[in-house]
């Protein structure tokens, strides 16, 4: 018999319940409970926003299934690869989407790569739904010249280092030198200085890698360049992680006072989480160090500065031409007001010496499938409230659907509401109502393909594994790095 219409089986079902008390209606949940089909919704990503948007979906409809497709052998995204090792209170959000994870309404499903070992239309032929939510994967080039000379890297590419992702284990950073420059003024940027000039014992308690912490130990960088091309308020990063630059072990920060005239009075104007940044960035920069503060700048051995009005015109090689000395500078100006100021150049350059450039300018998303709409320019997903415009059934979440932008509880409430919109729309009957195979479906076409998915339990082998090899040097984990030995340590022939 074929199916029948959700909405007639709603309303049908409805009809044979007592009604509610006068003044009361169905809850969300109680409207979807009569539904003969539950919803088989597949999440593309395991970062925050796939683990947020399938939170939220079992939450509020009691019997929908949602399997998560990751590329990586293991979950988390960011949270595993992007948040500093420093930060480990930022990663108890993996308490969260471990619950989610183990709930029998959900799958985790790593190492498959949705574009290549499986298109977005097969998972629209098993699935109701669809949620792209893997993030933004790529740089943000500078285009310039000069870029791809050896000690040129993308920030993002050091915190992968650092962080044990698989793609970055072998980067091989040369920390020999005297002088980093960093370019972009966001959180990433700080964080990066901020692992460039921690002092070794203070990371070696984290979940950093080994052979991160053993190039750190032998680097040599004394001085940081944060580099932007626009002013001090027009900075990307957060208070919290300035006042953690400022009261950084071991440095002390560089600021010039001139960049900060007629700042005193121009921040009257701004709002309060932007002025209290400033604010902080003005005493830093004018007001002289008190007497306990004045002995530790005293001792520190190594420094950290932001240089404003500055945008990168060249990266600058060594005289035999075979790694990079330094990074010419276009000295810029402000044209308009507050955050929209755009950076115009004034004719005239600097250069900077150095022995390493970390690019940190932004993230961007990439095309995932030629069936998916992507705005290139943009780098996100072309979408109304995480419906993709002109695919029904097909929808996004987290950086993908507005760029790489916020932190995970920006991630978090953009995530629900694509649930939402979800969840309206399967309410509405404009996802299909009948049956869907789902997972079944998909895994056959995996096996066909020859590609094995790592369940949830895999990944809890894998992470015992971490944290037993981590507990001899005290540290909470010690990350896998080669997907091969992942495999091994699961039984699998790599």
């Amino acid at each position: 018999m074929a199916p029948r219409c959700w909405r007639w089986w709603h309303w049908s079902a409805w009809r044979r319940t007592r009604p509610p008390p006068a003044g009361s209606t169905p809850s969300f949940q109680q409207q979807f409970s009569t539904q003969e089909q539950p919803p088989q919704i597949c999440v593309v990503g395991s970062g925050p926003a796939g683990f947020y948007t399938a939170q939220h979906l079992l939450k509020h409809h009691p019997r929908a299934h949602v399997d998560i497709y990751e590329k990586q052998l293991v979950p988390f995204g960011l949270v595993r690869f992007g948040v500093a090792p420093d930060h480990p209170e930022v990663k108890n959000v993996i308490n969260t989407f471990t619950q989610t994870a183990r709930s029998d309404r959900c799958a985790f499903r790593g190492n498959v790569a949705v574009g290549r070992d499986v298109a977005v239309s097969e998972l629209r032929a098993a699935y109701h739904a669809v949620v792209l939510s893997y993030g933004a994967e790529d740089h943000q080039a500078l285009e310039i010249p000069g870029e791809e000379l050896p000690g040129v890297f993308s920030a993002r590419a050091f915190v992968g280092w650092y962080n044990g992702l698989p793609e970055n284990r072998e980067l091989a950073p040369d920390l020999s030198c005297d002088t980093a420059v960093i370019l972009g003024q966001g959180n990433v940027a700080l964080d990066v200085a901020r692992i460039l000039l921690t002092p070794p014992e203070h990371l070696e308690k984290t979940d950093i890698t080994e052979a991160a912490l053993g190039v750190l130990r032998q680097s040599r960088v004394k001085t940081v360049w944060i580099v932007g091309r626009r002013g001090p308020l027009q900075v990307a990063f957060t208070i919290k992680e300035l006042r953690e630059m400022i009261q950084l072990p071991g440095t002390r920060p560089i600021l010039d006072p001139a960049d900060f005239l007629g700042l005193q009075d121009t921040i009257k104007e701004v709002p309060r989480p932007r002025k209290r940044l400033t604010e902080l960035l003005l005493r830093t920069a004018t007001e002289k160090p008190g007497v306990e503060e004045a002995a530790r700048q005293a001792l520190a051995s190594r420094t950290w500065g932001l240089r404003f009005f500055r945008s990168p015109q060249r990266v600058l090689p060594s005289p035999d031409g075979r790694r990079v000395a330094g990074v010419r500078l276009a000295v810029t100006r402000l044209e308009g007001v507050g955050e929209a100021a755009r950076a115009a150049p004034t004719g005239d350059t600097e250069d900077l010496p150095c022995g390493l450039v970390l690019s940190s300018v932004g993230y961007k998303s990439r095309p995932i499938d030629p069936s998916v709409p992507f705005d290139p320019k943009l780098g996100v997903i072309p979408n109304m409230e995480g419906r993709v415009i002109d695919v029904p059934g097909l929808y996004c979440s987290g950086w993908v659907k507005r760029g790489p932008t916020g932190v995970i509880a920006t991630t978090m409430t953009d995530s629900f509401l694509t649930g939402q919109m979800l969840l309206q729309d399967l309410k509405a009957g404009l996802l299909p109502s009948g049956p869907r195979p789902g997972s079944a479906a998909i895994e056959a076409l995996l096996s066909s393909r020859g590609v094995r998915p790592v369940s949830f339990s895999d990944w809890e082998k894998l992470d015992a594994e971490e944290v037993s090899r981590g507990k001899g040097a005290g540290k909470p984990r010690e990350k896998l790095l080669d997907p091969q030995e992942m495999l091994r340590l699961l039984g699998r022939r790599a």
